[in-house]
């Protein structure tokens, strides 16, 4: 029941009061990610360093509530990191939708680990890993205009 609460908190303020939902004035990179089974729709702002750290991230849209704070949370995370431990931390992320992480990879995740239930419900899973996925496009210079979790 406690783990619950948690989750209810954790998204719950995230998606009410995000940190990161705001459109950054110039980004180094941008790019689009959809959701097309529920209506998700996010663009993820990056600034990256010439070292490659990334300095600022922001992010705007419409989604679900799981959409949202996901998207806050991954940016919490990831600001002040580099690219490599960015997408280690996406890598972590996306192994713990599917049920396959120790407890030192789960605390990594900090406040993000309150979505590791949503692997029990797939339908939410699409929302919770988009903004994850548009974060790995934008870092491994894919070149695209948007990403789209029917791709996934």
């Amino acid at each position: 029941m406690e783990s619950r609460t948690f989750y209810n908190e954790v998204l719950t303020e995230h998606n009410i009061h995000p940190t990161h939902k705001v459109k950054l004035m110039k980004p180094a990179s941008e790019l689009r990610g959809v959701n097309p089974s529920c209506g998700d729709d996010i663009t993820l702002q990056l600034v990256v360093n010439g070292d490659g750290i990334i300095e600022d991230g922001g992010f705007v849209g419409d989604g679900c509530a799981i959409s949202q704070a996901s998207a806050d949370m991954m940016l919490d995370l990831v600001i002040g990191k580099s690219k490599e431990e960015a997408l280690k931390l996406k890598d972590t992320f996306l192994r713990m939708i599917k049920e396959k992480l120790t407890e030192e990879e789960l605390d990594t995740l900090e406040e993000a680990q309150a979505l590791q239930d949503i692997s029990h419900m797939p339908s939410r899973v699409k929302c919770a890993v988009l903004g994850w996925h548009t974060l790995d496009e934008i870092l491994n210079g894919n070149g695209k205009d948007s990403v789209s979790t029917e791709d996934q």
